[in-house]
């Protein structure tokens, strides 16, 4: 048994060198506008992720897929159907009438765990992966600035992440300057600016003030240093306030919902549209964009990146590069306006919108036959290192399941059944944990718009409750009827 499972494993190791060295895709920075590489950034494979590459590898690019979200809820049924093979095949190579019947039941009991642990694992793609070890961009491009001109911190609405974690993540990410445009509101941002400015943090990345107005269409609104608030203003109005501030304006996410022509918006004096928006889904349709486009080239309007990350969903895949010369030589209000002066110049060759590219593209169709071909992909993009990380992680897998197999002493405990209901036990305590920590953030919000703080925990209160209580039951009784069978 122990050969044929060497063997086995010998076998995948093949299989994923083989699919690495011939059908190798490259990892790599494109520019959004001509998706060819952009010369002077590069890849960095952190080197935890090629540590724990078994892990954390698929988790993170399947977090990175073009429609990331649509595809992890469809890969459930993946998750059914190898379930139900394992099960005809074990079936059918028991031979005793008697265990089949125990089989078949124990694996009816175990399918509500499995789907349990599954969502266990979405819920760490969706709201862990962002913090995990995954590759970012490398700037060797002369006089190139990284900035984000669209994040949330946990001010806004609809965001889970403290203002400081979100300074920690881009920095992670190897921006050189970001702004944070919150829902309707800019105060808290202008407080954590201005500490900035004070020195009570580092002045790298910078932190700029910003504001997602929420009009006719979502405006970001660049640069704003009073306090004013923007609640109940129209278009113009919002238009004017910035101006007042000399900051600029950007049309966030035009493409989703299209409520005012791009004309209106180009009347209005706003001066550059998102061509990009990685939030939701990585692209969008491709007949949009070039309507975007074209309208932009056509009114010399300026187009870039909307990264719109709110702490949790996809990890980092898109950077705004800005050329300004002598960055690192300049005051910290000197370099806000930089970047300002950049979008208000609209001078398109002064910003590149750039994005990490790992897969072929492909349109929001048969999403579903999309799985199997991600995980081929997968194995596509990795490197020797992330190779040999998988190797020493299935031998190791191959010793200790050896190890178990000569185990004698309480050996019930380390039965297949068994392991999966403690598992299942393991990821409902997971999901209390994480929904008592977004629980205890309400307070940190308080009196602010965020309720999705609470509305997340109430939700992983009861998923997370009601499957411990189900897994926990399973666990007790199949290590009761073990011990006493033993």
């Amino acid at each position: 048994m122990n050969k044929r499972l060497s063997l086995a494993v010998a076998m995948f190791i093949v299989f994923i060198a083989v699919v690495s060295l011939v059908f190798h895709y490259p990892v790599q920075i494109i520019d959004a506008l001509t998706l060819k590489p952009a010369p002077g950034f590069d890849v960095k494979v952190h080197l935890w992720r090629i540590v724990f590459e078994p892990f954390l590898g698929h988790l993170l690019f399947l977090n990175r897929g073009i429609y990331a979200i649509d595809e992890m809820l469809l890969s459930v049924w993946w998750v059914v159907i190898a379930f139900v093979v394992y099960t005809v095949y074990k079936w059918i190579a028991v031979k005793d009438v008697v265990k089949r019947k125990k089989f078949l039941l124990s694996q009816f009991v175990n399918l509500p765990i499995v789907v349990g642990l599954w969502f266990a694992y979405f819920l760490v793609m969706i709201f862990l992966s962002a913090n995990l070890p995954a590759n970012t961009i490398v700037n060797n491009a002369k006089n190139s600035v990284l900035v984000t001109t669209h994040s949330h911190s946990q001010f806004s609405h609809d965001g889970l992440i403290r203002q400081s974690g979100l300074w920690e993540w881009h920095k992670y990410n190897n921006f050189d300057a970001f702004f944070i445009t919150d829902h309707n509101n800019h105060a808290k941002t202008l407080d954590f600016v201005n500490a900035q400015r004070k020195g009570e943090f580092p002045a790298d990345p910078l932190v700029m003030g910003g504001e997602e107005f929420s009009g006719t269409n979502h405006l970001s609104l660049l640069g704003l240093k009073s306090y004013e608030r923007t609640k109940g203003m129209t278009d113009s109005a919002a238009v004017a306030l910035v101006r007042a501030d000399g900051g600029a304006v950007i049309v966030n996410h035009w493409f989703d919902g299209e409520h005012k022509t791009l004309e209106y918006y180009r009347d209005h004096g706003v001066d550059g549209f998102e061509i990009e928006n990685s939030a939701t889904n990585i692209s969008y349709d491709r007949k949009v964009y070039w309507k975007i486009r074209n309208f932009c080239e056509k009114n010399g309007l300026i187009m870039n990146g909307g990264l719109d990350f709110h702490g949790y969903g996809n990890v980092c895949s898109l950077w705004n590069a800005m050329e300004i010369p002598g960055w690192h030589n300049l005051s910290q209000d000197a370099k806000e306006k930089a970047i300002l002066d950049v979008i208000k110049s609209r001078d398109q060759r002064k910003l590149k919108v750039l994005l990490y590219n790992d897969r072929p593209y492909y349109v929001e169709k048969n999403l579903f036959l999309m799985i199997p071909v991600h995980i081929f992909n997968y194995f596509r993009t990795l490197n020797f290192w992330q190779i040999l990380s998988w190797a020493l992680w299935a031998f190791l897998f191959v010793f200790i399941k050896m190890k178990i197999s000569e185990c004698k002493k309480e050996k019930y405990l380390l039965k297949t059944d068994n392991m999966v209901a403690l598992l299942g036990v393991l990821g409902a305590l997971f999901m209390l944990g994480l929904g008592l920590f977004y629980y205890g953030e309400t307070f940190r919000v308080a009196g602010s718009d965020n309720d999705i703080y609470i509305e997340y925990a109430e939700l992983l209160f009861y998923i997370g409750g009601a499957f411990l209580l189900y897994s926990g039951i399973v666990t007790w009784f199949r290590l009761k009827k073990q011990k006493t069978e033993s």
